[in-house]
């Protein structure tokens, strides 16, 4: 018994590991996106790095689940996950360009509370008042990040907030693929899928790399892929609501990035806003696990 509890305690603490892993690697991968966008348009950005991506993904998906993880029986939907996608990322890193690195990470926190809402305006699922409650306690938190009417605000700030709708509905887009595929096959086909529509835009955006940014194009294909998966396998060594919490970290890592490449530092608003848009997320979480139980 007590050799099972060690064992269960040792899960949940390499899952916890493997999210604040991955945070660090997408709040690198955001970094790097935004110094690439002074001179690359977001969609280049995108394509360069779901190419490079690519040939990772699918050593990720054989390794992992072996060659059915190729295999995709709602092609389908997964061009549909792939255009939610590519709007959702064109739309963070167009906000990255123009935001702090911090503020853009606070407000895509959101994301949850958009999941709550869609799951039930759109599929008809049944959302309490403590759920409805957390929502509302969300967009309050977003408006106290945002401001609008005041001085400060920035039309720019709706960039964020929209790309956490999209990742919403990306999210709840997992329900249409086929239940018989993999998470594997739904990255893989989720980086080609990006890859190939974003190349259609390359004939009226593309300029040509420069040699020394190569290494931050490969560096953003390699975070935002180590990243994915790493957060990916967290939620499967430890429940959701202990790992969950934790994807919260990244402000701590936005900031700390933005002070030092780009001397950002986030005004209190911004903080306050995102401890309530944290706070209602972290109720979502847990509402919804006591609910599975």
């Amino acid at each position: 018994m007590e050799t099972a509890m060690a064992g269960g305690r040792n899960q949940v603490t390499t899952g916890i590991g493997m999210m604040c892993a991955g945070v660090v690697c997408l709040c690198l991968n955001d970094a790097i996106a935004k110094t690439l966008t002074a001179d690359y348009s977001p969609i280049q950005i995108l394509f360069l790095r779901n190419l490079i991506a690519l040939p990772i993904a699918v050593l990720i998906a054989l390794r992992m689940g072996g060659r059915s993880a190729l295999i995709s029986h709602r092609p389908a939907a997964h061009l549909l996950r792939g255009v939610l996608w590519l709007c959702a990322a064109t739309l963070f890193f167009t906000g990255l360009s123009l935001l702090g690195l911090a503020e853009a990470t606070a407000l895509i926190f959101v994301m949850p509370v958009f999941v709550t809402a869609l799951s039930a305006l759109v599929l008809r699922e049944q959302v309490g008042w403590r759920r409805w409650t957390a929502v509302l306690v969300g967009f309050l938190g977003v408006l106290v990040v945002v401001r609008p009417g005041s001085g400060t605000f920035q039309a720019a700030s709706l960039l964020p907030i929209a790309t956490a709708f999209f990742y919403a509905a990306l999210m709840l887009s997992a329900r249409l693929v086929d239940p018989r595929e993999s998470v594997w096959t739904l990255m893989l086909y989720l980086v080609g899928a990006g890859a190939i529509m974003s190349a259609l835009a390359m004939p009226f955006v593309w300029v040509q790399p420069r040699a020394e940014d190569i290494w931050l194009f490969l560096g953003i294909a390699l975070f935002g892929t180590a990243g994915i998966t790493l957060m990916t396998q967290a939620f499967r060594f430890a429940p959701a609501a202990v790992v969950a919490p934790f994807d919260y970290t990244a402000l701590l890592w936005a900031t700390l990035l933005g002070w030092l490449l780009w001397g950002e530092i986030p005004d209190i608003a911004t903080y306050v806003g995102a401890a309530i848009i944290i706070a209602s997320g972290i109720a979502i979480v847990l509402r919804e696990r006591q609910l599975e139980t």
